[in-house]
């Protein structure tokens, strides 16, 4: 078993045959996908299939959003018309290997850009798991639009 330096709540299981032209499935049933390496990596990019990448934009996306709502609970804020957009990118790495990026916007008119910010940040810095892991890791870009 492995010692985790946090007190676990929930854990989620998934596995995979066939690597990026293969099967991803959670134990649970839950999710269920196939896999294909997209035409721009030189793969099948077959309809009907996704990437990590797409699985990891939507899960940090997810994420990202429910740390912000945290948040603004927190401040005691509402902000019904957040929206949060995550975009992945995948490529070569200088160092070898590949590696990933991820720009990440989100936008609410219901909050002047000031006030949305600092909850953004907020939830950046402390509450959401995806940014602890990937934090120095990995380029990343925030963008905040109020209204």
């Amino acid at each position: 078993m492995t010692a985790y330096k946090i007190k676990v709540l929930e854990n989620a299981v998934a596995h995979n045959t066939g690597g990026r032209n293969g099967h991803s499935q959670t134990e649970d049933g839950s999710v269920s996908v196939d896999l294909s390496v997209r035409k721009g990596m030189g793969g099948p990019g077959l309809p009907g299939t996704t990437t990590p990448e797409h699985l990891f934009a939507a899960g940090y996306a997810a994420c990202f959003g429910g740390a912000v709502e945290f948040v603004a609970s927190q401040h005691k804020v509402k902000i019904p018309d957040a929206k949060v957009t995550c975009k992945v990118s995948v490529g070569p790495r200088d160092g070898g290997g590949f590696g990933i990026g991820v720009d990440m916007k989100v936008t609410a008119k219901s909050l002047p850009t000031a006030e949305l910010r600092k909850i953004v940040e907020e939830a950046h810095e402390m509450v959401c798991p995806y940014s602890h892991a990937t934090r120095g890791n990995i380029p990343f870009h925030l963008e905040v639009e109020g209204g």
